[in-house]
């Protein structure tokens, strides 16, 4: 099985209301997911976004402001995956938005969402059923060693040895990180002074680098949309009321993206 158990590692098996490595039990919700985020390894009560944050997630992805991102993921994604892959897990999935459009695409190959978010995770499995999702740590990531094909890692923290342990020989570990001019409309909305963001090199123990790309448009959003964006982001905690107001009053806010998608494939032996 492709699940190992958080507390002692042994592979989880399932039945229909829970996995189980003959030791340790975790039920599946009615929602359909597992929950595999002991106690002991929360930092907090309620790790991860909240129900208002999901929200605003849902209300600006729906609106397909970030469809292009998604096509371009799922092309490479489709060219880069061996026809015998079995399993793809994106890392701090959120609400579903690229996972459920995985799965969707990737029809023989089984698909994971893993996000700390138990919010997140509840709204995710309510609509993408035919994806796996649970909720747990990226940094104590409850899969065996080698049983992924490909590892999606859109923006989410993750220890680099745990990418190494657990995609397979030659298979993929596909990351999107901002480039230099992304959401600098909206970033120019909160601080005095905006800097562009720094792009750093991106090296990934047991993974080699293979190629990389940019993703950048124009988007023109509604002024929900843009209130919505701002939440979704870190520097919404620095945003005055005021700002947050002024977006809504809105009516087409012009802002730009800039991604950068980089693909690592692991190393033999």
């Amino acid at each position: 099985m492709f699940y190992q158990c958080p507390l002692c590692h042994q592979s989880l098996m399932a039945n229909d209301r829970q996995w189980s490595c003959g030791h340790h039990h975790f039920d599946r919700a009615r929602e359909g997911y597992v929950n595999l985020l002991p106690v002991q390894f929360k930092r907090s009560k309620m790790p991860g976004d909240n129900a208002d944050m999901m929200r605003a997630r849902r209300l600006f992805l729906d609106a397909g402001h970030y469809q292009p991102l998604q096509a371009a993921l799922l092309q490479h994604i489709d060219r880069l995956l061996p026809p015998q892959a079995q399993a793809l897990l994106d890392i701090g999935c959120g609400e579903g938005y690229y996972t459920g459009a995985l799965a969707e695409h990737l029809r023989a190959v089984q698909v994971f969402g893993l996000d700390i978010s138990k919010a997140a995770i509840q709204r995710a499995a309510k609509r993408y059923t035919a994806v796996e999702f649970c909720v747990a740590s990226s940094r104590r990531l409850p899969f065996g060693d080698a049983v992924l094909d490909g590892i999606l890692k859109i923006y989410a923290p993750c220890e680099g040895e745990e990418l190494a342990r657990t995609v397979k020989a030659q298979g993929w570990v596909i990351t999107v990180s901002p480039g230099p001019r992304h959401l600098y409309q909206l970033k120019a909305q909160v601080y005095d002074s905006v800097m562009l963001h720094p792009v750093k090199a991106e090296e990934l123990p047991g993974l080699t680098l293979r190629e990389e790309h940019t993703l950048a448009y124009w988007m023109s959003l509604r002024g929900d949309e843009a209130a919505s964006l701002l939440q979704m982001t870190p520097f919404a905690w620095r945003a005055a009321q005021e700002v947050k107001q002024q977006l809504l009053d809105t009516d087409n806010f012009q802002c730009e993206t800039d991604f950068i998608l980089r693909f690592h494939q692991r190393d033999v032996g």
